[in-house]
């Protein structure tokens, strides 16, 4: 084994980390009697050699000898070799992407070629379905189906395995690879879809049914049951009765090509993670089929099992997230998970409630139970209580007074007080004497603003004096920051900020101030607000219109759409803006124009083009089109889009802000406001 790897050059190729000389190290760790120094190898070679996925020369220079170990009987865990082998060889690159005068074209390249050298070996992979090592035989199928180049003989290799396998997750995996082969070759999707077909037969053990039902999903959506989820629920459960080699309903392999193929049991049981791994690829597959999703997680959260249903909460997660629904049913189903003892259980629904702002309202009731129950022995559970109040629900004043008074006070609980408006009266001295208490220091904004927020919230005037206390006493590093958020607190006090008037004067500076444009803005729309002064604001905020920053320009526009009418002597500046290249300033400046002028003539056409080349600008676009009325009537056809949508308009893929949901749901709101008295 090994041979002729001590002659490769490897000092002159790199990895991740720098050269690439540690590499036969790897690669004859991988190889040890020692699983420590194997799992060491492993680690090594996805850390530096195919680091998050990438492909160097070094990488190229491996696959040989992966391809050796892989087909030594002698080697241990070839399984987990397999599938770095699989990695490194099953990117798909588009022909754009193989383009010479692409920057990127040698990273393509690099993928391209360990394509073709993994290809070239995977014959190897054949004899490993029948493998004594089941990690082996776990590893082989998927590797085939990816990265063979007769796609035609995997098939017939696949199916014919079938019958002789006795591991459930090995014939699960068999099952999944006939379904990519479907996906990656139209040629054979008919004939791999006519085959899963057949393993929907009632006879069959329900964890391949349910297999079979989530590969079609992927590959053939038109083919699944109308009553799909019922179905995938049923075989779930017929799952979790089925015991270690049983078929859950007391049958036998009966139905179409029952034969050898149908032997064994899925070995499942409640728990089996690889029950939970189909659901989410099922869920995956339905996509905007949400209806379907949402009963399949009915069923889901109604399952004996605290593990599935701890899964199926963070599979709502996701779902909710990402689409559009009607889920009363599934979130007081969550809400009935929080009482229950499973620790993971618990913190999945809590964590799933807190995220859901206002669409958490059917599990109110519980959210105010868990609260509730809050004593000497049992502290408040503090993501329900945020959730509780981002409900406006009065039930949690009283817990909030007692989060108040703890000495490390959970910023969460203090920036959700303005979800409660007027209800949270009560804890103004609170939020006064904490802030009134707190140090000066280079940490004043992490301790101060969550107070700040809250007192805002509530429109605290008689918080001034400790409100100014911040501001006069922000420290020269990060207080930009604190500054900003007590600006916005005396901006909520409106008329009651008065005795404030000195000290935001002093901070209008305009263009050529210190201080961030932001923080002029700030400062402009707060003595706006105290005073009514035009004359004393809109001089800086023109100033600041003509800066050469967008950013500066922004900010102005905003503050001047605060101002309104009275700014109209802006109005010229802020239309020479709509044409701007920055987009963000173009429908800022949209926006503030038809707050200065009321007419919607000009920002109209510009908001619809701003509606279509930047959905995260939706949420204000729309809170000015229900600000016209009728007049944003052109824009109604936008509006109605919006609403048929079922994917929320500020997903991303591979992340999600904590607000998303929120914000999303606030747009749907605006909307249907925007387009009331439309016809």
């Amino acid at each position: 084994m090994f041979t002729g790897m001590d002659e490769v050059d490897w000092a002159s190729m790199g990895h991740a980390y720098g050269p690439a000389d540690d590499v036969p190290g790897l690669l004859r760790g991988l190889a040890s009697a020692d699983p420590a120094e194997r799992e060491a190898a492993l680690d090594g070679m996805y850390t530096a050699v195919h680091h998050q996925g990438d492909v160097y020369d070094s990488t190229l220079a491996c696959i040989p000898f992966l391809l050796e170990l892989v087909a030594s009987p002698d080697v241990q865990d070839r399984g987990a070799i397999v599938e770095l082998l699989t990695s490194i060889g099953g990117i798909d690159l588009d022909d754009d992407e193989l383009d010479p005068e692409d920057e990127e074209f040698e990273d393509a390249a690099n993928y391209a070629m360990a394509a073709a050298a993994v290809a070239a070996g995977a014959d190897v992979f054949v004899g490993l379905l029948d493998d004594p090592d089941a990690g082996v035989r776990l590893a082989a199928p998927c590797a085939l189906a990816m990265l063979h180049g007769d796609p035609a003989r995997v098939l017939a290799l696949l199916r014919g395995r079938l019958g002789g396998e006795q591991d459930t997750e090995v014939r699960l995996a068999l099952v999944e690879a006939v379904g990519r082969i479907a996906l990656r070759h139209e040629a054979l999707r008919a004939e791999s879809v006519t085959w899963l077909t057949t393993l929907l037969a009632p006879g069959r053990p329900p964890g391949l049914r349910l297999s079979a039902l989530t590969q079609l999903a992927r590959c053939a959506p038109g083919l699944l049951p109308d009553d799909v989820a019922s179905t995938a629920t049923a075989l779930l459960r017929a799952t979790d009765g089925a015991g270690a080699g049983g078929y859950g309903n007391g049958a036998g392999p009966t139905g179409p090509g029952s034969g050898s193929e149908a032997a064994g049991g899925d070995g499942g049981g409640p728990g089996a993670p690889w029950a939970d791994d189909l659901l989410r690829t099922l869920h995956s597959a339905l996509g905007d089929r949400v209806d379907d999703r949402i009963a399949l997680l009915t069923g889901q959260l109604t399952s004996a099992d605290p593990a599935q249903r701890t899964d199926a909460v963070w599979m709502c997660h996701g779902l909710i997230r990402a689409w559009r629904g009607s889920y009363d049913e599934v979130v007081r189903l969550v809400g009935a998970q929080l009482d229950d003892p499973d620790p993971l259980l618990h913190g999945a629904a809590v964590s799933l409630l807190e995220s859901l702002f206002g669409l958490a309202l059917p599990a109110a009731d519980a959210l105010a139970e868990r609260v509730g129950a809050a004593d000497g022995d049992r502290p408040t559970d503090r993501r329900a209580l945020v959730a509780l109040a981002r409900l406006g629900d009065p039930r949690a004043v009283p817990a909030l007074a007692r989060a108040l008074e703890q000495p490390d006070l959970p910023r969460d609980v203090a920036f959700a007080v303005p979800y409660l408006g007027d209800r949270a009266t009560p804890l103004v001295p609170a939020l006064r004497r904490r802030l009134g208490e707190v140090a000066l220091d280079e940490q004043l904004y992490d301790r101060a603003a969550p107070l700040l927020t809250g007192l805002a919230g509530v429109r605290a005037v008689e918080a001034l004096p400790e409100v100014l206390r911040v501001l006069r006493g922000a420290p020269s590093r990060g207080g930009e920051w604190v500054t900003e958020a007590a600006l916005r607190a005396l901006t909520s006090f409106g008329a009651g900020a008065l005795p404030a008037a000195p000290e935001l004067r002093a901070l209008l500076g305009g263009a050529t101030s210190p201080l961030s444009s932001s923080v002029v803005a700030a400062a402009a729309r707060a003595l706006w607000a105290a005073t009514g002064d035009v004359a004393g604001v809109l001089p800086v905020l023109r100033e600041l219109l003509t800066a050469d920053g967008p950013d500066e320009r922004r900010a102005a526009a905003a503050a001047l759409g605060s101002v309104g009418s009275a700014a109209a002597d802006a109005a010229p500046a802020l239309r020479e803006l709509l044409a701007s290249p920055e987009r963000w300033l173009r429908m800022d400046a949209a926006v503030a124009l038809w707050r200065v002028t009321g007419e919607a003539r000009e920002s109209l056409p510009v908001l619809r083009t701003a509606w279509e080349e930047n959905r995260y600008g939706r949420v204000e676009i729309a809170e000015c089109l229900a600000e016209m009325g009728p007049s944003a009537g052109p824009a109604a056809p936008l509006l109605r889009a919006e609403l048929a949508r079922p994917r929320r308009h500020n997903v991303l893929d591979g992340g999600s802000g904590s607000h998303d949901i929120e914000q999303d749901e606030r747009l749907l709101a605006l909307c249907r406001a925007a387009l009331r008295g439309h016809a």
